[in-house]
């Protein structure tokens, strides 16, 4: 295991960081859920004789919000379909605890803001600096570092 990906997080507790296509792949995947639900909600509230043409475009135009946070209720332990395809998690940074009842917040910054983000740095050529609350473990090599004995303690240096 290369020890490059071997973090700490705030409480000293190693971890296993995911890598970068891993975290992309799981965000694709998210998406495309996202995007799925989205379809879904609106064939089920397109106008039709029992829902009122007002009632549905507002349902309509209401779905980008509320698709994200249904979905993020599945995402309160750090783990929606992305996650589970990619053998990640999403956990706070402070302990890496499980993310909680901030799981529908996640899942909309996830789906909604996160490619807003990427468009205004693309687009405006910024840069996007600030503190992760949040971030990404490999379960797996998260798991083999703890049962190897490397629980708590310096980080490894690289050689």
């Amino acid at each position: 295991m290369a020890a490059e990906k071997i973090k700490a997080f705030a409480d000293g507790t190693r971890y296993v960081e995911a890598g970068g296509w891993a975290m992309c792949f799981a965000w694709l995947v998210d998406f495309v859920v996202y995007l799925v639900l989205i379809g879904v909600g609106i064939v089920v509230v397109s106008p039709t004789s029992m829902v009122d043409k007002n009632l549905a475009a507002g349902l309509i135009f209401a779905l980008p919000v509320v698709v994200p946070l249904v979905y993020g209720l599945f995402y309160t332990n750090g783990r929606a379909i992305g996650a589970l395809v990619t053998g990640t998690r999403l956990v706070r940074l402070k302990d890496g605890g499980r993310i909680g009842a901030k799981g529908p917040w996640a899942m909309l910054v996830r789906t909604l803001l996160l490619p807003l983000l990427l468009i205004a740095i693309l687009v405006g050529g910024g840069y996007a600096d600030g503190n992760l609350k949040r971030g990404s473990i490999d379960v797996a090599r998260t798991r083999r570092l703890y049962a190897d004995g490397h629980h708590v303690g310096p980080l490894p240096t690289r050689r």
